[in-house]
């Protein structure tokens, strides 16, 4: 077996992952923690492939972890040792990995060929394992979607995944001096809601809550946000209502005090409460429960966790990964049109379709 990879060293984006101790997998992984096209297509890999099998195979090269929040598992040193633990098991199995090794060309006859800058490969079986376009800066190409092309497979359009959204002027002009403030919200996109923080950047939205919104968002689309997803607010207002103190001052109890300074100025609201009608307090209630946010657009692939979109999976065997019209043809992992939450999702679809297509190929 050979894994030929055009990068100077293994597992690059692994390195980085999870702040540089890997999120390697999710005590929950369920099909509903992914978005695709067809929201079916991974439940049987993931049900071959558990969080307990990878579980197994991390304590049998007794790497120390830890849960984090919602079930995330993290190394407690370093992503270094996955990639380490990768690296052992490619070896123990025999298989050769040539790295700076460039793929040129992809045909294939009786069996497939792959020109490299390293000479050419022949093999029975080739699995395609490149990822998608997030991350340039660490090689990131969209080789795999284009040999899906090439074999005559449906790519769905490839698109920024787990990326934060960037504000339109009228926004950015307001909020752009709260980068850095984070609030607890729910943030909505169509169907889905994400509990979470968000985060004010200089340009516009990121933090947990927004970036997973962004596997939903199509552009044109509002985004809903209930930055007080805890708190009847017009109830504590009404509690309030004869209050002389000014609401920013009082909506200062719940949220960061320039985040509620910035509110009011936008509400063109500055009125002690005694002085503020029932309507207008009403109106105040129901943006902070739903601030419409029309995004100019996100960062892109320079910033994006993923790349959401990919080979198409009506083209692929949900139990092998294996191309329908192609034998021997396999795609897994990110180059696949099914992109987890954040929370190491990712990762264990790569582990999960990696294996299913490893059991065959």
């Amino acid at each position: 077996m050979l894994v030929l990879d055009h990068a100077r060293r293994t597992g690059s984006k692994i390195r980085i992952s999870g702040g540089g101790r890997c999120n390697f997998t999710n005590l929950h992984v369920t099909a509903g923690h992914y978005v695709s096209r067809n929201s079916h297509f991974c439940r049987s890999a993931l049900a071959r492939f558990t969080p307990r099998d990878v579980l197994d195979l991390i304590e049998q090269h007794h790497i120390a972890y830890q849960e984090k929040e919602a079930g995330q598992l993290f190394c407690v040193k370093s992503a270094a040792e996955i990639i380490a633990l990768l690296e052992a098991e490619c070896a123990q199995y025999g298989v050769e990995i040539r790295l700076k090794c460039s793929v040129t060309e992809i045909a294939r006859g009786q069996n497939f060929m792959v020109a490299t800058d390293q000479g050419a490969f022949r093999a029975e079986s080739l699995v395609i394992a490149t990822g998608g376009l997030s991350y340039p800066d660490l090689g990131a190409s969209g080789l795999g979607h284009a040999v899906g092309k090439q074999f005559g497979l449906k790519v769905v359009p490839p698109r920024p995944g787990l990326v934060p959204f960037l504000f339109a002027a009228r926004d950015q002009k307001v909020f752009q001096g709260l980068a850095g403030i984070s609030l607890d919200t729910a943030v909505s996109c169509g169907t889905k809601r994400y509990r979470g923080n968000i985060l004010f950047t200089h340009r516009g939205l990121s933090g947990p809550a927004a970036l997973q919104a962004s596997l939903s968002w199509t552009p044109g689309e509002l985004l809903t946000i209930d930055l007080l997803p805890d708190t009847d607010i017009l109830r504590e207002f009404m509690a309030r209502r004869r209050s002389r103190i000014e609401l920013r001052t009082m909506l200062a109890s719940w949220l960061p005090k320039r985040f509620a300074e910035a509110w009011c100025d936008q509400m063109t609201i500055s009125k002690p409460f005694d002085q503020t009608s029932d309507r207008a307090l009403k109106a105040l209630a129901d943006g902070l429960h739903a601030w419409n946010v029309l995004p100019k657009g996100t960062e892109g692939y320079a910033t994006a966790e993923v790349t959401a979109g990919g080979v198409d999976t009506d083209e692929l065997s949900s139990k092998t990964m294996e191309a329908k019209k192609v034998p021997g043809l396999y795609f897994i992992g990110e180059v696949v049109d099914v992109t987890g939450e954040l929370g190491g999702y990712n990762l264990h679809w790569a582990w999960a379709s990696g294996f299913a297509a490893g059991q065959v190929a």
